[in-house]
């Protein structure tokens, strides 16, 4: 028989596991195990099974709990683990074959004489002897108070220097999922934070390590008051000036896989390839179950997971095949030197149980396929004239997912086939126009005889200059552009059409949390999972964060989810083991976009934006004119950020809002000397000169 304290207080015979019920007798064997071999004084084992609150018979009672815990033992045939009494005290023997605690210990010792990978080996085999939350099932004060945190301690040095070992080797992303659950469940504990930034920043995502330092910054101000320590203050500095902070981690081994089997991607608005920034936008994750990234499903089918998939059309004489870029990164522009050669192209993901939207894509397809016959069309037909259409809308709402849906629904109506072009780089910052040309060549072969292009589906956009260039590069190409801007300055010059994407209707979010979760699941419990795709605000992207959190654990009830995801908006919309999913990184990815002064305004509004934000309103907020607070609105709106209602207000989505109001400024933050209420002072400055805001644009530096 053994004792297991890592965990629940149990014991077993290698198959069964009884784990005690909270008692005296309990917390006596917990207190004598904790020090094995070691004699326990009466007065300790007396404050640990009653606290405070002794009986004046204390002595005795000590005594006969002794007797109930030899009792349990020789219940369950474990005698020969006697409890014995000595002069001031009890104690009990136990080596690592029958507690785990000295097992652990002894498992740690003989890896860290070992060094190495086996020290890594041993490491991780200890690691997996905890079971959960120390003695839950133990009522002692004293002992959660004082023994439980330094039992705890042993477990964190150990992973710590599990971290350490896996960082030292360039194996960054190995160490991702254990550091980003250790820095949600110990907060306080900056080492990890420490590790996790820099893991995130050789995996090439620095704005994720830089938005993991503000997290944990802001906990520890609001929490306690105090500041990050100093490495972990140097290690933010290194990042923002892109400091060499040792080997990156290189993305995983590519594969090329055939057009025939297209990778599965669900109808979610996702974050971009390999994100080193924020979120970019739009590309979903692979699977409802899985909720993997277009950056992993892309890595399985081209050379670099950064670069455009392509949807082969029909195969016709003469076509060549699609043609992945080579070693370079899409910020390093186009380079001399000869081109590599062709190889097949990697197929446009698929979106499973897409749901909805069926008025926008009936509108879509027309649009697209008016005047393209199916197939190869006659030698001497006249090429179809270019269509723009652009899909604007938040962050979240499904415009990537849309675009894919529609292009295999068409893409039998472009022989050229079809080339999905992500328009920012992993960092979330946008190509330029040469350098989104530069990798549409290398993703399309030439140009065939008939001239009926291809489908362009741009991705992410962030200013009309990206797109121009790549809309006249061949005749009889068609573009669907998704944006988060309205894309104003792009239709007025290209023409095309608008498409603003909005929430799902209630209804169609039901649908999907059916076609993910299954019929059975969702009707036995219908009224929960309306108040989910509820709560989630209809946003595509967290239903699908939700229904994956649901499908790994399938005991959870679909009431209970929803209950715990209200209490913790918009935080709890994330998936542990992949930061990219995450509403509310997506979000700061958005905000981090803006320029400062309509930053400012977002999150400023946030908290006032309950019902129609008309101009009066939105200028009192800001402490601006009413014509200010009225371009304010608008910029906002066309950022992605506000919905439109009425003529001359907004409204801001609940999940925004929630957002805006957890990001906002916080006292500490204002300038020294001025009230918490008061906005920037580039709000209202008389200064027109103007700043370039992320995408390259001008701004002016002062709100009108």
């Amino acid at each position: 028989m053994r004792f297991q304290l890592l965990g629940p207080l149990s014991i077993t015979d290698g198959h069964d596991v009884v784990v005690l019920p909270p008692s005296k007798p309990t917390a006596l064997l917990a207190a004598l195990l904790i020090r094995p071999g070691s004699v326990v004084s009466t007065g300790h084992l007396r404050d640990v099974v009653w606290g405070a609150d002794q009986p004046a018979t204390a002595k005795a009672a000590l005594q006969s709990c002794v007797l109930r815990l030899r009792r349990i033992f020789a219940k369950y045939g474990i005698e020969d683990q006697a409890v014995v009494a000595v002069a001031g005290g009890y104690s009990i023997q136990a080596d690592a074959d029958t507690l785990d605690l000295l097992q652990f210990r002894q498992v740690v010792a003989r890896a860290a004489a070992a060094g190495g990978e086996a020290e890594l080996y041993g490491l991780r085999t200890a690691l997996t002897l905890w079971r959960g939350p120390l003695l839950t099932n133990v009522p002692s004060d004293v002992l959660h108070r004082d023994e439980v945190p330094r039992l705890a301690e042993e477990r964190l040095r150990v992973l710590e220097r599990v971290c350490d070992i896996e960082l030292e080797r360039g194996r960054s992303r190995e160490v991702l999922v254990d550091l980003w659950e250790a820095t949600r469940v110990y907060p306080e504990h900056e080492r990890f934070a420490e590790q996790l930034m820099l893991a995130l920043y050789r995996t090439g995502r620095q704005t994720e390590a830089l938005a993991e330092y503000h997290r944990v910054k802001r906990h520890l101000r609001d929490e306690l008051g105090v500041t990050p320590r100093a490495e972990l203050q140097r290690l933010e500095l290194a990042i923002l000036r892109g400091d060499y902070l040792g080997p990156p981690d290189p993305a995983p081994p590519a594969r090329i896989t055939a057009p025939a089997a297209p990778a599965p991607l669900p109808a979610a608005d996702p974050p971009p390839p390999l994100p080193a920034a924020a979120p970019a936008d739009d590309s979903p994750p692979a699977s409802p179950a899985s909720m993997a990234s277009p950056a992993s499903m892309a890595s399985t089918a081209s050379a670099d997971p950064g670069r455009p998939g392509r949807l082969p059309g029909p195969a016709r004489n003469g076509d060549a095949p699609g043609e992945p870029p080579g070693d370079r990164a899409p910020s390093s522009g186009p380079e001399p030197g000869p081109e590599p050669g062709p190889v097949p192209a990697a197929p446009l993901p698929v979106v499973p149980s897409f749901t909805g939207r069926a008025a926008t894509l009936d509108a879509l397809a027309a649009r697209l396929t008016a005047g393209r016959p199916a197939g190869p069309a006659a030698g001497d037909a006249a090429p179809p004239r270019p269509v723009t259409v652009v899909l604007s809308g938040a962050p979240g709402v499904g415009k990537t997912a849309l675009a894919l849906h529609v292009a295999h629904l068409v893409r039998d109506h472009f022989p050229d086939g079809c080339v999905l072009l992500p328009m920012t780089r992993p960092d979330g910052t946008a190509l330029t126009g040469e350098e989104a040309a530069a990798e549409l060549r290398r993703a399309r072969p030439a140009a065939p005889a008939d001239g009926h292009g291809a489908l362009l589906l741009l991705d992410d956009v962030v200013h009309p200059d990206q797109v121009r260039p790549l809309l006249t590069a061949r005749p009889g190409a068609a573009a669907v552009v998704t944006s988060r801007m309205g894309l104003a300055a792009l239709v007025a010059t290209h023409g095309g059409t608008v498409h603003r994407l909005g929430a799902l209707e209630p209804e169609e979010s039901y649908a999907l949390l059916t076609a993910v979760l299954g019929a059975e699941r969702v009707e036995a419990e219908p009224d929960a999972a309306r108040l989910l795709a509820s709560v989630c605000g209809h946003f595509p992207l967290a239903l699908r964060i939700a229904a994956a959190r649901l499908l790994t654990r399938p005991r959870l009830r679909i009431a209970d989810c929803a209950a715990w995801l209200r209490r913790g908006l918009p935080d709890r919309l994330a998936l542990a083991d992949d930061p990219r999913m995450s509403v509310p990184l997506l979000l700061d990815g958005a905000l981090r976009r803006l320029p400062p002064p309509l930053a400012d305004a977002y999150l400023r509004l946030g908290p006032v934006a309950q019902g129609p934000l008309t101009a009066h309103r939105a200028a009192e907020a800001l402490k601006v004119s009413e014509e200010s607070a009225e371009e304010v609105l608008e910029r906002l709106h066309d950022a992605g950020l506000l919905e439109e209602g009425r003529p001359g207000a907004f409204r801001m989505h609940a999940l925004l809002r929630a957002h805006a109001r957890r990001a906002g400024p916080h006292p500490a933050d204002q300038p020294p000397g001025q009230p918490p209420d008061h906005p920037p002072a580039v709000l209202g400055s008389p200064s027109r000169n103007g700043t370039l805001s992320p995408d390259g644009s001008r701004w002016p530096a002062a709100l009108p």
